[in-house]
């Protein structure tokens, strides 16, 4: 199998937020480390984003760095919608 062929490694990112400044980079990792990272996410009941492209970018964010300018908008765009919706996109709706 070529190296362009392989499922590419989960990433996972955790961020930070509060109203008074941006959202911080708390934990990031790959791999096994991904996976660790999305279930102690997942057992807090901490919304999760599967979103490949924007971890990849907020991966190469240092440990507890403000996410840069150029991030804003679509992370805004994904607290909006955890914030509104209580839930992340991917996740299923409550069932009534």
């Amino acid at each position: 199998m070529s190296e362009k062929d392989k499922p590419a490694k989960k990433i996972a990112v955790a961020l930070q937020y509060d109203d008074d400044s941006a959202p911080v980079v708390t934990a990031k990792g790959a791999g096994t480390v991904a996976e660790q990272i999305e279930a102690l996410a997942r057992e807090a009941g901490v919304p999760i984003e599967e979103n490949p492209m924007m971890a990849e970018a907020l991966s190469q964010i240092e440990l507890d760095q403000e996410i840069p300018v150029e991030l804003y908008q679509a992370v805004a765009v994904l607290i909006g919608f955890i914030m509104r919706t209580g839930r992340a996109q991917n996740e299923p709706a409550p069932q009534q």
